[in-house]
């Protein structure tokens, strides 16, 4: 009994030990893969902060141009209008002067009939008096 203790003794130690150190091993790879895990995450969020960044860069971008168009557009809106505001006055004053040129034309016929009426009168008061 005296030789089987110690031998008990033995693999009662050997086998913690060996234990342990799996134990060890197994929580070495546990701490290998978090840390892999952790590294993953840093690069997906770099590449999604990257991400952002030109996101970010191409918006200002977009509303620098946004706000040149937008200039564009009021001085563009601007001069319009005073182009259709001259363009109502020439149309009122072509209006106003064809108005007026019918009235002349009328106004000259007018006068060529009773020119010409009087011209026959005329020349019916000569030929009675000769």
């Amino acid at each position: 009994t005296a030789s089987q203790k110690p031998g008990v003794r033995a693999s009662r130690v050997a086998r913690p030990r060996v234990a342990m150190a799996q134990q060890g091993a197994t929580l070495q790879n546990y701490n290998n893969d978090l840390v892999r895990c952790i590294e993953d995450l840093r690069d997906k969020r770099e590449e999604v902060n990257r991400a952002i960044a030109a996101d970010e860069e191409e918006k200002a971008k977009i509303q620098n141009d946004l706000r040149i168009l937008t200039e564009r557009l009021s001085r563009l809106n601007d001069g319009l209008a005073r182009k259709i505001s001259s363009r109502n006055e020439y149309d009122r004053t072509i209006q106003e002067t064809e108005a007026a040129y019918q009235k002349i034309l009328e106004s000259s016929q007018t006068l060529l009939h009773v020119l010409k009426r009087e011209s026959v009168n005329l020349s019916k008061k000569k030929q009675v008096s000769s």
